[in-house]
């Protein structure tokens, strides 16, 4: 089974896989771990639209480890997840310290990186050092736990260890180690485009035979994960203090926390605590605009901007300072804070 369950899936990447992203058919590490960075919990459209933008700025692993944290901050904004960016910035400057501008050539010393998890390591070194290597994202969770009816509950560390072996163990034959690229785009590209989590497309797949979810009749049941994330809720009052030719007052968001690192409008847990941080003289001008709610992984956001008029030097005692116009943009908003000011 391992041998032909590998050979239908190089078979089928080289004639019906994904060909086309710019990410791919390259064996540049710099490239293919921006990119699996950047898909980790984000939408492949929405990455084509920030990867080229990113690889213009920073073209080389070396020029984003020279940048400076608000610059490559300020080109992640939107994209969420904002630790990745950080992790980036951090790895960059590892590879560069460690290990002379070149990344290692191996899952287990690219583990060592910030940033970068067994799978995405797997991935590196398969994809661009052809390592016999399992990889188990999302997408090929799907894949395996439906193909080898791996019902086991993957909330539990236990079972995806299990699920980790089970990998390693469907991988190709060391006499065909030459296809380990192609092996593991063809199970991400599976898992994208044809086993997908809902509605998958077992007609074309060339592992529904073999597939024991397809013969169960309920491939949408896997993978099994019991395990739901906590959602919570919380009320957000944003200082939305314009000075002098437009400028904007903003302050850095603290480490750890929600946009940690970022810059923002000063956020305050209740109206009156930002009445308070307003000078007297100016709180009769205070104008609430509509609020919104930003939906984050783990919980909703119900952002309430509250604008004000006053003088440059108005809030020089407090932590932040006025930007202008032409220089907020280009730093690391929260994308809805981001939004908020360039309609304002």
């Amino acid at each position: 089974m391992v041998t032909d369950f590998a050979t239908q899936v190089v078979r089928w990447q080289k004639t019906h896989g994904r060909h086309d992203l710019p990410w791919q058919n390259t064996r540049d590490p710099y490239r293919v771990w921006l990119s699996e960075i950047m898909l980790q919990q984000t939408q492949v459209a929405t990455v084509l639209d920030y990867f080229p933008r990113f690889l213009e700025r920073f073209p080389s692993v070396e020029s984003l480890a020279a940048a400076a944290l608000d610059d490559v901050l300020g080109l992640w904004s939107g994209l969420g997840y904002y630790t990745r960016a950080r992790n980036l910035h951090l790895c960059a400057g590892a590879v560069m310290r460690l290990h002379g501008g070149l990344f290692p050539p191996t899952a287990q010393l690219l583990q060592t990186l910030p940033g970068i998890g067994r799978s995405t390591a797997a991935a590196i070194a398969s994809l661009c050092f052809g390592e016999r290597v399992a990889i188990l994202d999302g997408n090929v969770k799907r894949v395996l736990t439906r193909v080898l009816g791996f019902d086991s509950d993957l909330a539990s560390v236990a079972n995806e260890r299990r699920l980790w072996d089970e990998a390693s163990r469907m991988l190709p034959l060391r006499d065909l180690t030459h296809a380990m690229p192609r092996y593991t785009q063809g199970l991400m590209d599976l898992g994208a485009t044809v086993c997908t989590a809902k509605k998958p497309d077992c007609a074309v797949c060339p592992l529904a035979r073999s597939c024991v979810a397809r013969g169960l009749g309920r491939p949408e049941s896997y993978p099994m994960k019991t395990r739901k994330l906590k959602r919570s809720s919380q009320a957000i009052w944003l200082l939305w203090a314009q000075g002098e030719d437009n400028s904007v007052w903003l302050s850095q968001r603290p480490t750890p926390g929600v946009w940690a690192g970022l810059y923002c409008l000063p956020w305050f847990d209740q109206r009156e605590a930002l009445e308070a941080a307003v000078p007297a003289r100016y709180r009769t001008a205070l104008h609430d605009t509509p609020s919104f709610v930003h939906v984050l992984t783990h919980k909703d956001l119900y952002l309430h901007p509250v604008q004000v008029q006053m003088p440059g030097s108005a809030l020089a005692s407090s932590q932040g300072r006025w930007m202008s116009a032409d220089e907020w943009p280009r730093l690391g908003l929260p994308a809805p804070v981001k939004k908020l000011l360039l309609q304002g």
